[in-house]
């Protein structure tokens, strides 16, 4: 049986939070657009999907028993996170006299990239395991399965997050005119590529508890 209101409200707050997530989605919306910034949310909340079944499956719980798993995870990801950071911050080195046709071929690429990164970003993070086994078990009641439980809060809390970021990426799409000002555009990327190197090393730093 799932303690299924105060899961709710807790996830409203949890969501809203600031993460590497929601730097990826801002970033690609702003520099790609909507289009862009829902399929980063897309790849999102594909991994998301993806911790559910392996939280629902206990293959989570292998990966916090682990000392080498939960490590090579943590590392790949921090690497993943440090690598998109750079990457924004070198890419306001680039010149902004491009021709038009080789900006929408660009588009066309980052737009296939988008995805990707969503993806990658929130799969390559072990915290997000432990954040299944940590958090979904308090609204279990004690001696009952958690099979389906897990499956229904995660589920749940995916379609949460999917729901948020069609909101904030409206809004941000919204607001695109002031967004996509070049100075903005160069404020918002820098802001982006430091915060998800913060995130990188963050993780990197991060310990294994069992």
């Amino acid at each position: 049986m799932v303690n299924f209101y105060p899961f709710i409200m807790l996830c409203v707050f949890l969501i809203i939070l600031p993460g590497p997530d929601t730097a990826i989605v801002t970033k690609n919306t702003i520099s790609d657009g909507k289009i862009g910034g829902l399929k980063t949310a897309l790849g999102t909340c594909c991994a998301l999907f993806i911790h559910t079944s392996a939280a629902t499956l206990g293959l989570s719980a292998i990966i916090m028993k682990s000392a080498l798993l939960f490590s090579v995870l943590k590392y790949v990801g921090a690497v993943y996170l440090t690598y998109l950071g750079v990457k924004a911050l070198w890419s306001l080195k680039k010149k902004d006299e491009t021709a038009s046709f080789e900006m929408d071929i660009k588009s066309q690429i980052k737009n296939t990239s988008c995805f990707k990164q969503g993806f990658l970003t929130d799969f390559l993070n072990p915290k997000v395991a432990v954040f299944f086994l940590t958090f979904l078990p308090q609204f279990v009641s004690s001696g009952s399965s958690t099979f389906f439980p897990f499956l229904i809060m995660g589920i749940t809390y995916t379609v949460m997050t999917a729901i948020w970021f069609l909101l904030y990426i409206y809004l941000i799409n919204h607001i695109s005119a002031f967004m996509k000002r070049p100075k903005t555009k160069k404020f918002v990327e820098g802001i982006t590529g430091t915060v998800l190197i913060g995130f990188g090393i963050k993780l990197a730093l991060e310990k294994v508890h069992n």
